[in-house]
């Protein structure tokens, strides 16, 4: 999914207004896009373009309060960050990520998670420890448990890395693991929703 980021927003040439479809847009996005704060992150020179796209579309989603949404977004920027190999900027967007999220509605576990991971590749370590142990605490399902206890043995050494999904499912043995096929029939189970989880690593 890496290499169709370019194509994930569509983007208005003349007003620099960001999103899926731009087609059609909430009605308070027109204010957003004429605001200096919005033109000032467009035109960054410091900052990927196409990070300025994701950023864009963050900042008209958080005018709206679409805040889970901005802060999805925002994620992606760090994404871009990533890729661009400024690490300083992928830590910053993924502080603002969380701060997005925590400030819309009550997370659910998912999204915690979610949140668990993006501190944790920020160098946030003691948040981001916090944060784990409390869902921990919340005895979730045991995709969400199995993910938390990878989360934690990452922040116990202070890894920041990027980690596949398969780092937090059981070892298979010299052939498929037999869960694994059942899973990839009924198209479920913990690969699935860590799939959905973490839709890009």
């Amino acid at each position: 999914m890496r290499a169709t980021m370019e194509q994930w927003l569509q983007q208005c040439p003349h007003c620099g207004y960001a999103a899926p479809e731009i087609a059609r847009a909430h009605p308070a996005a027109i204010a957003a896009v004429g605001t200096a704060p919005f033109r000032a992150v467009l035109a960054d020179p410091t900052h990927p373009p196409l990070a300025r796209r994701f950023l864009g579309y963050a900042y008209v989603l958080e005018e709206t309060g679409a805040l889970h949404a901005a802060a999805e977004a925002t994620l992606q920027a760090a994404w871009v960050a990533d890729d661009a190999r400024r690490p300083d900027l992928a830590r910053a967007w993924r502080r603002d990520a969380v701060a997005l999220w925590r400030a819309g509605p009550a997370l659910d576990a998912e999204q915690t998670v979610r949140v668990v991971d993006a501190l944790r590749r920020a160098e946030a370590f003691d948040d981001a420890a916090a944060a784990a142990g409390a869902l921990a605490a919340t005895r979730p399902p045991e995709a969400v448990a199995g993910v938390i206890a990878l989360e934690e043995r990452l922040i116990a050494a202070g890894d920041s890395g990027r980690h596949t999904v398969a780092s937090a499912l059981p070892p298979p043995s010299r052939r498929p693991h037999a869960s694994h096929a059942t899973v990839a029939k009924r198209g479920g189970g913990l690969a699935d929703w860590m799939r959905r989880l973490f839709r890009r690593g």
